[in-house]
């Protein structure tokens, strides 16, 4: 009788261990019924009931696993579709700036081009 009490106390022990594993593993949006910090202090504070509630009310399912898995990301940044947007954005952002550069440069050229003919002409009219 001793052993199987024994043998039941260590089993209990490894539920409540893989429970309390199992809840840490988990992703906490696939948690279900309460929020994952809530599995994990039921586990160890009524640590029977608490593992077995785990297992049927609180562990994901498995088809939401599944699911899961077809949302892969891309493997290489040429295969990601928003890094190319953003690097086309990135792009255009570029040349705008850049076109923005030509254009205050080309305006300050006739600002002193401008300025040197004022100045010329106003030279001009002191020497007659």
């Amino acid at each position: 009788m001793p052993r199987l009490l024994l043998l039941l106390v260590i089993l209990g022990i490894a539920v409540i261990i893989y429970a309390l594993f199992d809840c840490i593993m988990s992703r906490a949006e696939s948690v279900r019924s309460i929020s994952k910090p809530a599995w994990f202090f039921t586990i160890l504070l009524v640590p029977l009931l608490g593992a077995g509630l785990w297992f049927l009310f609180g562990r994901p399912r498995g088809d939401d696993r599944p699911s899961q898995r077809q949302t892969r990301r891309p493997s290489s940044p040429d295969d990601d579709p928003q890094f190319l947007r953003n690097l086309e954005v990135r792009r255009r952002q570029e040349a705008r700036e850049a076109e923005l550069r030509r254009r205050e440069a080309e305006n300050r050229a006739r600002e002193a081009e401008q300025k040197k003919k004022d100045e010329g002409t106003a030279n001009d009219g002191k020497t007659a």
